[in-house]
């Protein structure tokens, strides 16, 4: 692409969903706007995710398309350190995992940003 792009954390492009079941983590991202959705499908890919995750070691990583909703949901098996009723951890929910994907850098092209939403003010 040659127009200009920025970069902006993933909150101000998408909103997300989650739920975790067991080990599992189910991660939701919906586009503010279903012209940002070809831009976060081809930068949220299962490898861009994972290296995102990489930190808690998923064993797997699946992602599923939704165009018709705009969304992706991101399925992440051996994250939540056994599960929640089994991590000594807290913050080991999905919800929690949700608001990590949710910060992820993603390039926007300038002509795009007035369809951001999010508090840091584009």
């Amino acid at each position: 692409m040659s127009a200009a792009m920025v970069t902006v954390p993933l909150y101000q492009a998408a909103h997300g969903r989650t739920g975790d079941k067991g080990n599992r983590s189910n991660i939701s991202v919906i586009a503010w706007d279903a012209a940002l959705y070809p831009l976060l499908v081809e930068q949220l890919s299962e490898a861009a995710v994972a290296a995102h995750f990489a930190h808690r070691r998923p064993t797997q990583l699946r992602r599923y398309l939704l165009p018709g909703l705009q969304a992706m949901n991101f399925v992440l098996d051996g994250v939540l350190d056994g599960g929640v009723n089994d991590a000594l951890n807290l913050d080991t929910h999905g919800k929690a995992l949700s608001f990590w994907l949710l910060d992820l850098p993603v390039q926007i092209p300038a002509a795009l940003v007035p369809l951001l939403r999010g508090p840091s003010g584009t």
